[in-house]
């Protein structure tokens, strides 16, 4: 298969994870890892390419491939656009209310069930291992801790916080392992903080979860169904805990219907704010845009000032692998095209660029002070956007991008225009000394 490799929109300790398209333009994530340290991700891949649920990140094949003189196992996997499930609660202000709160245990439980009736332990069910889809949906990932229950023995992985009690203490980590950690989950989502209140260090963590008898605290807030709901995923003997097959039964989530999901799908739809967001455009529309002199350019609702709060500390976007190219093409992913737009970037950014423009000294230096913001917006925001940067390949498709490529074919963008409203809309900036 031929494919082009994008930005790393996540690592671990020995993979790191990148978006990546086809040739023909489909977008998906491939996890990688040198060959002579790839034996957990090639476990991760055997264990992933048997299993099929929609509440399971698909796993499409692997390779072994030569990149930069060196061996690498490549795994080609689904790519869910909308974040991690921590992502969405901390983008809600911390927590969750109760209808989203049930609406995704009841899919953690529907794919911890499925995983346990095939014989699978995920060993490290957390928030940001629950990736959100376009449509809200909740899938599971990264599977670099599972392993076959049938295997047995002792020992542990995972998260110390989620972890069991039983796993912390190095006994089995079996089923019941899993329910525990959604029933802390559950708790991150109603708090947006560790189930473990101020438990920093990982061996003192380590061992108030196995040895101390304590439970995670169950927000009082929370109905009187929900909190029996995850008491009976957070009941410390691992054979008294609830299976997911029975949580599926609970109360709390027989109410789990259409209209909750109607309502978290309302919630979880957030409007653009990237560089592509429609005000963006809308002010590049204005004849002579400049900013007011008087105006900091970071104060108010600026295009610089949105840009740079797009500038992600989650996400470590590493663009050396493919800065050799610095065009971006605005494009709608097969709904017609109509007024395409290309700028290259280091030609825009050089002196010479904007000499008929009137700008130079120390307007150069703000335009280049914001040169980083432009290449390292956060991809969790722009990820509604329908972009292709060339080598870099942002080709997104989600659905919920239809309504803002609709708009934006409107616009009819000329590269100087695009030009002269950057150069205006940052006009002012001064690099700190």
């Amino acid at each position: 298969m031929e494919w082009k490799r994008g930005p790393v929109i996540g690592r671990g300790s020995t993979a790191a994870v990148s978006l990546a398209t086809t040739a023909s333009g489909d977008l998906f994530a491939v996890k990688s890892a040198e060959l002579s340290s790839s034996t957990s991700l090639r476990n991760e891949q055997a264990l992933i390419s048997q299993l099929c649920s929609p509440f399971i990140v698909k796993c499409f094949g692997s390779e072994i491939a030569r990149e930069r003189d060196e061996f690498v196992f490549n795994v080609f996997l689904e790519y869910v656009s909308g974040g991690t499930l921590s992502d969405l609660i901390r983008s809600n202000g911390g927590s969750l209310d109760e209808i989203t709160i049930r609406f995704y245990a009841d899919q953690i439980a529907r794919g911890l069930n499925y995983l346990h009736r095939v014989g699978i332990v995920h060993c490290d069910v957390k928030g940001e291992n629950l990736l959100i889809a376009g449509d809200g949906g909740l899938k599971i990932a990264d599977f670099g801790c599972a392993k076959h229950a049938a295997g047995g023995g002792g020992g542990f992985a995972g998260t110390p916080a989620y972890m069991s009690p039983e796993a912390a203490r190095g006994e089995e980590q079996g089923f019941p392992a899993d329910v525990w950690a959604m029933g802390c989950t559950i708790v991150e989502m109603a708090t947006g903080a560790n189930p473990w209140s101020g438990m920093k260090d990982p061996a003192a963590a380590l061992y108030r979860v196995g040895y101390s008898g304590d439970s995670p605290a169950i927000p009082g807030w929370l109905s009187g169904e929900a909190r029996d709901f995850v008491a009976k995923c957070l009941v410390r003997d691992s054979e008294e805990r609830w299976t997911a097959a029975e949580l599926l039964g609970h109360p709390f989530l027989a109410s789990a219907a259409a209209e909750a999901s109607n309502e978290v799908r309302k919630s979880t739809k957030r409007s653009p704010t990237s560089v592509m967001d429609q005000c963006f455009w809308d002010e590049l529309e204005v004849p002579d845009c400049a900013s007011d002199p008087t105006e900091s350019p970071l104060t108010s609702d600026s295009p610089v000032r949105r840009i740079r709060c797009l500038i992600g500390d989650g996400l470590n976007l590493d663009f050396s692998a493919a800065a050799e190219e610095g065009w971006i093409t605005v494009r709608d992913n097969g709904m017609g095209i109509e007024g395409v737009v290309e700028l290259n970037y280091e030609e825009l950014l050089n002196g010479d660029s904007f000499r008929d423009l009137g700008i130079g000294g120390e307007e150069m230096e703000g335009l280049i002070e914001v040169q980083e913001s432009l290449f390292h917006s956060n991809w969790a925001e722009i990820s509604s956007s329908n972009i292709d940067v060339s080598s870099l390949e942002y080709i997104l498709g989600d659905s919920d991008a239809h309504d803002s490529i609709q708009k934006m074919k409107r616009i009819r963008i000329q590269k100087m225009k695009l030009a002269k409203a950057c150069c205006a809309s940052i006009r002012g900036i001064r690099r700190d000394d």
